[in-house]
């Protein structure tokens, strides 16, 4: 019988899989407080029917992007 790790398989091309709050929070090395404070300045959260917030990690690329941007425009 093939163990687990065998058993996986890749992720269809172009699929993204959502994160976790803590799985955002590990990958931008951020507290959870940190993480609150940029939803609540517009971080977008993916509509999600279970427990929690899910992020697409794209979009909150492109948001880090933008945050960055108009830093840099007003500082």
């Amino acid at each position: 019988m093939p163990t687990k790790a065998e058993r996986r398989v890749p992720l269809p091309a172009g699929l993204i899989p959502l994160l976790s709050q803590k799985e955002l929070e590990t990958y931008y090395g951020v507290s959870d407080w940190t993480l609150l404070q940029w939803i609540d300045k517009g971080l977008p959260v993916e509509p999600f029917g279970g427990r929690g917030r899910r992020f697409d990690l794209n979009k909150v690329r492109a948001w880090m992007a933008e945050q960055s941007e108009e830093l840099a425009a007003t500082g």
